[in-house]
């Protein structure tokens, strides 16, 4: 057989692969972007909407004001309850008993009882307590003596309430990252000298990172929505401001449209930083780029392209 020959025969045994098509995929995906669009446009072209309340009050200084509440109190709940739910899961993992169950307890009761229950509670905590004393208990010995309302305003009354229900989910959640991460890698990076400080920041944190992250980004963001459960004590975050002007300007579809927005754009500031996070931290883990990374990948690339040719 001459090498023509061969060559000819080895072609005709290639197997063509041919990528398999999916064209319900585009279908569906189209007839729910047209039913999206024509869901939008019946909102946009409703009658009873006003869109010149909506831009004017869009950018308005008491919802601004609001706003900026509305993330002061997401990250100072997030960051305290943070550290506290580290100490919490630290608790629940001991070997002691009496830190475990008392760990345990705090979960259930938190966990347990609704936030908005907490957040009343706390609110109204002057009812129950007309004064707040620090002392030697059973003697009359004081050292501070103050008013509850006064020590205990709605704003810190709120942020005590958020922080202490998240507390118990942060918990939960760091102890099942921890829980991930196999006990024969501590024991390795013993046996190889490694303090347990060491161990923990170079070899257990970044593989539990993988599993904390995730829940705690969409933990972060159910607190800047359960900020608006505030408005109960009177708390002037987002919805308090919304519902405030509405209260005057008889405007509440409008200006619940408003805080939507803002509450979109809000959350979508911090999906991004997350995204990077859980990329960061997923790395060798076969984990595939998403289609914020190709995107802003492409422009990147189409921004060098045109550069190089202007250049």
């Amino acid at each position: 057989m001459t090498d023509t020959q061969r060559q000819a025969t080895t072609e005709s045994d290639d197997v063509l692969a041919v990528p398999l098509r999916h064209p319900w995929r585009w279908a569906s995906a189209l007839v729910l972007g047209l039913l999206f669009a024509w869901l939008a446009v019946e909102l946009w072209n409703n009658q009873n909407i006003d869109h010149a309340t909506i831009g004017n009050y869009l950018f308005n200084s008491r919802i601004l004001s609001g706003a900026v509440m509305t993330v002061f109190l997401t990250f100072a709940a997030m960051a305290v309850s943070t550290v506290l739910g580290v100490l919490v899961a630290g608790m629940k993992l001991s070997a002691n008993p009496v830190l475990s169950f008392l760990a345990w307890f705090y979960v259930w009761v938190f966990r347990g009882s609704p936030l908005l229950v907490q957040i009343v509670f706390w609110g109204y905590l002057g009812l129950l307590f007309s004064e707040i004393v620090f002392g030697v208990p059973m003697t009359d010995i004081v050292f501070l003596r103050a008013n509850t309302n006064a020590l205990i305003p709605p704003l810190v009354a709120g942020l005590i309430a958020l922080t202490l229900n998240q507390t118990a989910y942060s918990a939960e959640i760091i102890r099942a990252g921890l829980l991930s991460v196999d006990s024969g890698q501590r024991e390795a990076a013993y046996s190889l000298g490694m303090s347990p400080l060491r161990t923990f920041s170079k070899i257990v944190l970044p593989q539990a990172m993988r599993v904390i992250i995730p829940p705690m980004g969409n933990e972060t963001i159910s607190m800047l929505k359960d900020t608006s459960l505030l408005s109960v004590i009177a708390v002037l975050e987002l919805y308090t401001a919304a519902t405030r002007i509405a209260s005057q300007n008889l405007r509440q579809v409008e200006l619940l449209l408003v805080i939507t927005i803002w509450y979109v754009v809000m959350t979508t500031a911090l999906s991004i930083p997350q995204h990077y996070l859980e990329k960061r931290f997923g790395r060798g883990t076969g984990a595939q780029d998403g289609i914020l990374d190709r995107t802003l990948s492409r422009a990147w690339s189409a921004l060098r392209r045109r550069s190089d040719a202007r250049g």
